[in-house]
C-alpha cells in the first residue's frame, strides 16, 4: 500500500475529472459505497473458488463475529447498495464509481494491494446496443487521456446452459491431458476450469490450441447477439478483435465480456476489463435484472501514461501530470502588510487566480527564493515601505522574457486598488511556462 505525495496527485486529478465529464455527458450518476462490506456479499457475488475470494481478499471478524471484507472489487458493493436502496424501483440504473479496493496479492509494477478502480455499472438493460455503449465509453475517455495504442479484445461467454454444456466438454478434454497441466490450472480443472483458458503459463497455453472452443458451444441465440454486438461497434468504428479464451477472473460474467488491452504495459496488459453479468443480481437477492459494466485499474492506467508522457512529452497524456502553479506570489513583511497581504491574498482568490502567501515572515530575500521554487509567473511584494507609500509592487518572476518586455522589472500599483492591479495581470498575462 501506498502513499500518493503531492507531485503525484496532479494526475489523478486530471483522470477522475476528465472522466466525471464523460459520464456527466453520457448521463450516468455517480455512486459512493462503503469500503467495508459482509464478507458474504463477494462469496455470494465473486465465487467460491475465484481467486479473488479464495486467496485474496482482507476478511475478518468484527466486535460483533461478524465477518467482514475489504471490498476487492466495486461491482458488488454497487449491486448490494441498489438492492437495499429500492433503486431498481425507479427504473434503469447507469451509475459509475471510483475509489480504493483491497487484494492480498504480490505487489508488483501498478499493482498494489490497496489500488483503486473507477467504474461503470449499466443496470437493467438488456439490448446489444447498451453493451456497445458502456465499451465505447471506456474506449472514448482512454482516447482522450491521450491513450492512443490499445486493443479491444471481445469474446462471448453464453448463457448459463451454454457454459455448462462447454465446461463438460473442456473438463473431458482436459483431464486426458492433466499431467501437462500447469500446478494452478491443475487446481482449478475441477473447481473453476474456465479459468484455465486465462492461464499465463506458456505451456499451458500451448496445450489450449487444440482444446475444445467455447464458441462451439454457444447457442442460436448467444451467437446471434454476439454478432449484434460486432456490429454496434463497427458502427462507432471501434477496433475489436475476438479473443476465445477471453473469460475473464469474476464468476458472475455472462454473454459480452471485453478487454482493453495496452503491448507497453508487458504480460499484465490490460487497462480495462468488463461484460455482462445478467445472473448477478438475482444471486444477491433481487429479481431477475440484466446488467453490464467495467472498471479501469488507475494505478495500471497512470503508469501507461506516464509511459506515453515520456516518448511524447507535448502529447494530450503529458498534460495530465501538468502542476498548477501559483499566479501569484505573496511575498510580505511587517505587522501591517502582513495583516493586507492577508486581506489581498483573499480577494485575488476570490477573482480566480491562484495566490500562494507566504506566511512565513522571513527576510524578504527568502521569500524571494521562495517564490521562484514555487513557479509563480508574478510575486506580489508588500513590506512597511509600500504601506508607507500606498502601492504594491508587482514583479515578472519569468527570468526567460526579454528585457523590454513592458512588466519585465516590475510595477507599482494602488494598494488600495486592486481592480488596477487585477486588470494589468489580466490584460499583460502570457502562459506560464511552468504551467
Amino acid at each position: 500500500m501506498v502513499d500518493l505525495l503531492p507531485e503525484q496527485t496532479p494526475i489523478w486529478q486530471a483522470i477522475e475529472s476528465l472522466a466525471r465529464t464523460h459520464f456527466v455527458r453520457a448521463g450516468i450518476s455517480e455512486i459512493r459505497t462503503p469500503l467495508l462490506e459482509a464478507t458474504e456479499l463477494f462469496s455470494k457475488g465473486i465465487g467460491e473458488e475465484t481467486d479473488v475470494v479464495g486467496k485474496e481478499m482482507y476478511s475478518f471478524l468484527d466486535r460483533g463475529e461478524r465477518s467482514c471484507t475489504l471490498r476487492p472489487e466495486g461491482t458488488a458493493s454497487v449491486i448490494r447498495a441498489v438492492l437495499e436502496n429500492g433503486l431498481l424501483n425507479k427504473g434503469m440504473q447507469r451509475l459509475w464509481y471510483a475509489g480504493p479496493m483491497f487484494r492480498y496479492e504480490r505487489p508488483q509494477a501498478g499493482r498494489q494491494r490497496q489500488f483503486h478502480q473507477l467504474g461503470v455499472e449499466f443496470i437493467g438493460l438488456n439490448q446489444t446496443r447498451s453493451d456497445a455503449e458502456v465499451i465505447a465509453l471506456a474506449w472514448n475517455l482512454l482516447q482522450d487521456l491521450g491513450l492512443n495504442n490499445l486493443e479491444l479484445e471481445i469474446n462471448s461467454l453464453g448463457d448459463e446452459e451454454d457454459r455448462k454444456t462447454f465446461r463438460s466438454q473442456l473438463v473431458n478434454w482436459l483431464q486426458s491431458r492433466e499431467s501437462a497441466l500447469d500446478t494452478d490450472s491443475q487446481k482449478r480443472l475441477l473447481q473453476n476450469p474456465l479459468r484455465i483458458l486465462d492461464s499465463k503459463n506458456s505451456q499451458t497455453q500451448a496445450l489450449l490450441e487444440k482444446a475444445p472452443k467455447l464458441h462451439s458451444s454457444l447457442s442460436k441465440e448467444s451467437q446471434k447477439r454476439f454478432a449484434s454486438v460486432q456490429i454496434h461497434l463497427q458502427a462507432l468504428d471501434i477496433p475489436f478483435k475476438i479473443n476465445d479464451r477471453l473469460v475473464r477472473g469474476l464468476d458472475y460474467y455472462d454473454q459480452t465480456a471485453f478487454e482493453i488491452t495496452s503491448p507497453q504495459l508487458g504480460a499484465q496488459s490490460t487497462v480495462c476489463g468488463g461484460g455482462r453479468y445478467n445472473r448477478l443480481i438475482e444471486q444477491l437477492g433481487g429479481p431477475p435484472t440484466p446488467a453490464i459494466g467495467w472498471a479501469i485499474g488507475l494505478e495500471r492506467l497512470i503508469l501507461l501514461i506516464q509511459q506515453i508522457s515520456q516518448e511524447n512529452p507535448s502529447g494530450k497524456a503529458a498534460l495530465l501530470s501538468k502542476i498548477n502553479h501559483p499566479d501569484i506570489f505573496l511575498i510580505n513583511k511587517g505587522a501591517d502588510a502582513e495583516k493586507k497581504a492577508l486581506v489581498i491574498s483573499q480577494e485575488l482568490r476570490a477573482a480566480g487566480f491562484i495566490v500562494e502567501l507566504d506566511c512565513s515572515s522571513g527576510a524578504f530575500n527568502k521569500q524571494f527564493k521562495r517564490a521562484n521554487r514555487s513557479g509563480a509567473r508574478w510575486a506580489l511584494v508588500i513590506g512597511d515601505d509600500e504601506m508607507r507609500t500606498g502601492q504594491i509592487r508587482l514583479k515578472n518572476l519569468d527570468h526567460s522574457l526579454k528585457q523590454n518586455d513592458p512588466i519585465q522589472n516590475e510595477q507599482l500599483h494602488p494598494l488600495n486598488n486592486l481592480e488596477s492591479l487585477m486588470e494589468s495581470l489580466r490584460t499583460q498575462a502570457t502562459p506560464n511556462k511552468n504551467n
